[in-house]
């Protein structure tokens, strides 16, 4: 028997979609063209928030908010399926100067944030005394054990998951998707679902129109310190920390348009290295473990699109979440099953709509 839901691509929100669906009785096939969750979603920092929120529209923020308010229940729910730790922690975010203060506080008033100047020695010792931002309700996830264990929740609730299996096009008969055509032969279902982020433009080129979708190289580090050297998120002029609870902490990102280029550059991790050891002296004694790079699925403004086809009626995409796939993750799958099913959604659709600009 035909899946309910073909969905192609099994990142993180491809993953967190199929959940979703099977959660409400649905037949779900995940089909990757990979193995599941090897890019974007593995290579991320996992910061459950918009580096810096007040610079982004509501369309980003409104999204991330909803998603970020979902977590500790969706993580709670992820990790009894599968009997996997995401590592979930509200661990808050520091944001070192220079930034806007007042800027930063009216957007925090405005939207409830909890937000104070502290300084920014009282985190970081090796740190001036100048004035640093604390976003105490800033939290992370572990995002290649988040993938782990969304892996387990949805193989849990019955989801079938096809790795390996590139899709070479979409077949329609006027407004109806019939199949997909694989290197494997042709699989069908009810209705189908990209969300396969980077690669999605590419799958779509015959069904427009829709927002441009890219790929956006970012590049990272990864050290291995002693447990507690670092227990905050620290952001500093587009560079961050992120610790884990083992001792681990990434340094990131890059942000390079390059195409589908996944290359490592010596003297972007020597510059990636140097603002770390700025920020934290002590990881100049810590082991590098890792420079690494991963294609971020880039969209006009960071706004995804997360919508039916305008005029195929079993055609719908789940994806463009640039930096934010993760945060948005839960609030996307679950904005998607909304409108699979018809209802309206609480939140203003309008931006993340199929048929806007090219």
């Amino acid at each position: 028997m035909n899946p309910d839901f073909i969905i192609i691509g099994g990142g993180i929100i491809g993953l967190a979609t199929a959940l979703r669906l099977a959660n409400e009785g649905a037949r779900v096939t995940v089909v990757e063209r990979n193995r599941i969750s090897t890019e974007s979603s593995w290579a991320g920092g996992g910061i459950l928030s918009p580096l810096m929120p007040w610079q982004y529209s509501a369309a980003v923020t409104d999204l991330c908010n909803q998603g970020a308010a979902l977590y500790p229940e969706w993580i709670a729910s992820i990790q009894a399926a599968s009997g996997l730790d995401a590592e979930y922690w509200d661990c808050g975010m520091l944001v070192l100067s220079p930034f806007d203060t007042g800027t930063a506080f009216d957007w925090c008033r405005q939207h409830q944030w909890p937000a104070k100047t502290v300084a920014a020695s009282y985190y970081l010792p090796d740190q001036s005394d100048d004035e640093a931002l604390w976003l105490p309700e800033v939290a992370q996830v572990r995002n290649p054990r988040l993938i782990k264990a969304l892996r387990g929740a949805v193989l849990a609730r019955g989801v079938k998951l096809q790795e390996n299996m590139p899709i070479t096009a979409l077949s329609a008969n006027r407004q109806h998707i019939e199949h997909i055509d694989t290197a494997d032969g042709k699989l069908q279902a009810g209705n189908y679902i990209v969300c396969a982020g980077a690669w999605s433009q590419g799958l779509l080129s015959n069904y427009p129109p829709t927002k441009t979708i890219k790929p956006i190289r970012g590049q990272m580090l990864l050290f291995k310190t002693d447990p507690g050297l670092l227990n905050q998120i620290i952001y500093r002029q587009g560079t961050y920390l992120i610790p884990r609870k083992d001792g681990h902490i990434l340094v990131g990102s890059t942000i390079e348009d390059v195409g589908f280029d996944k290359s490592t550059l010596p003297e972007t991790g020597k510059m990636l290295m140097n603002i770390a050891f700025e920020i934290l002296p002590a990881l100049r004694s810590a082991t590098l473990v890792q420079h690494w790079s991963g294609l971020r699925p880039g969209s006009p403004d960071n706004v995804p699109t997360i919508a039916r086809h305008p005029d195929i009626d079993n055609l719908y995409i789940n994806a463009g979440h640039f930096r934010y796939g993760v945060t948005m993750a839960p609030i996307s799958a679950k904005l998607i099953y909304e409108i699979i099913l018809g209802q309206a959604p609480d939140l203003d659709m309008s931006p993340y709509q199929w048929d806007s600009e090219i």
